[in-house]
């Protein structure tokens, strides 16, 4: 297959095409089946078909417009989906339908070249936005419980070797505009212009295309790491454990020991491998949010004014160092958070593996039950953490013990910055 790099003659606008070709696919969000909800077209060749704004693949899509310009990929190409769908069959869940339940990525999407293959065969690009998958972890810690007996082998959840089986869950987000608006409380039309005025005007049709209600915005996603039975999951007699992620690349895959990112991680898998062997289900949603949503050259820069302050690298100073430099303490947004957990659904969480409030309170805001909250062990807090552990607790992060600091509460307090 020869591909050009040249760019296209004649370039069409979907800023403003009322009136001329197709009409694009209604959807009705939260419908009762796929085909009454309508099918999610994000056609890049085929502009006038689109029914959303923006383009598949997150932040990737970037890298698929450069393979383009480069010549290294067709434009035109469409995917092969034959033999794609899951390796675990997932719902559908009441929540699937349930009002505002889920609002930022579509429940269907993990199905789509199922359900919308008639649409497929009569030329519609339609693609998953969600992918189901098997593998084996090997996380060098899982060997250090072993060896601790805090783990014990079954040969099927976790091998003598350390590897751990589990079911591998990515999420592209899907934001549907008037459901997300709703759940901030704001209003829809304030949102879109705030995003197209940020975005650098990236995406016209936020202000234009008041027939778009749905979002494919170029921001990371999510993978579920889950272990156990999928279908324990829905059986309230089944535990279910539950640790939600946020991305720490310098912790997570390097082992930086200035938070407490990976240890808390690690430990989570463990409380999640024990639940599963118990005849549960354990979670792991790791969602792309580096640095608090601030991104990674932020979070260096804020390490960095942290360590040369004139007190030094205090507890007292944590959460100020990063309003100087970002101009705000977090950027996460855990409303949305809830939503996967809706997709899998969830009702109830026997064992919370966190000690945030930012995480707490919008699981519970959204009905789901969080029965026990486990927070990390301190023998796995590293020394350079403790300035980020004690900062956490003085703000009013959950403990099971009381807090003795003399930190300043007043001027921590409300913050959360557990990854």
């Amino acid at each position: 297959m020869t591909t050009s790099h040249q760019p296209p003659g004649h370039i069409v606008l979907t800023s403003h095409p009322r009136g001329r070709g197709q009409k694009p696919r209604p959807i009705d969000w939260g419908a009762s089946t796929p085909a009454a909800r309508g099918p999610i077209v994000g056609s890049l060749t085929e502009p006038q078909r689109r029914n959303v704004i923006g383009a598949h693949n997150g932040s990737y899509g970037f890298f698929r417009a450069l393979a383009v310009a480069a010549g290294t990929l067709d434009a035109t190409h469409k995917p092969d989906l034959a033999d794609t769908h899951p390796a675990v069959p997932i719902g559908p869940h009441p929540q699937w339908t349930e009002p505002n339940k889920i609002v930022s990525l579509d429940p269907w999407g993990h199905v789509a070249a199922e359900v919308f293959a008639d649409d497929i065969r009569q030329g519609l690009d339609i693609r998953p936005t969600i992918a189901v998958t098997k593998a084996y972890l090997h996380v060098p810690e899982l060997k250090d419980a072993l060896a601790a007996g805090r783990l014990e082998a079954d040969g099927k959840i976790l091998k003598a070797n350390g590897e751990a089986a589990c079911t591998k869950i990515a999420v592209e987000p899907v934001w549907h505009l008037p459901s997300v608006a709703a759940r901030f409380g704001i209003d829809e039309n304030h949102l879109r212009r705030t995003l197209f005025s940020h975005s650098g005007g990236m995406f016209p049709e936020l202000v234009t295309r008041d027939d778009l209600h749905v979002f494919l915005p170029p921001i990371g996603g999510a993978t579920v790491y889950l272990f156990g039975d999928v279908e324990a999951i829905g059986d309230p007699a089944r535990p279910v454990a539950c640790r939600v992620h946020d991305e720490c690349n310098g912790s997570d895959v390097f082992g930086s020991d200035i938070c407490t990112c990976r240890p808390y991680l690690t430990h989570g898998i463990e409380v999640c491998l024990e639940t599963a062997q118990a005849g549960g289900a354990g979670l792991i949603v790791y969602n792309r949010k580096e640095g608090r949503g601030l991104g990674e050259v932020t979070k260096f820069l804020v390490y960095n004014a942290r360590k040369r302050h004139k007190d030094g690298d205090t507890a007292a100073n944590y959460f100020a160092r990063t309003e100087c430099v970002a101009g705000v303490q977090d950027v996460r947004f855990q409303e949305l958070m809830p939503d996967v957990l809706h997709w899998l659904g969830v009702t109830r969480i026997d064992r919370f593996v966190s000690m945030s409030d930012m995480k707490y309170e919008p699981l519970v805001r959204q009905g789901i039950e969080v029965a026990e909250r486990v927070a990390i062990p301190d023998d796995l807090v590293p020394a350079d953490a403790r300035v980020e552990i004690d900062a956490k607790k003085a703000a009013g992060y959950w403990t099971p013990e009381p807090v003795a600091s003399d930190v300043d509460l007043a001027a921590v307090k409300g913050r959360d910055w557990e990854a």
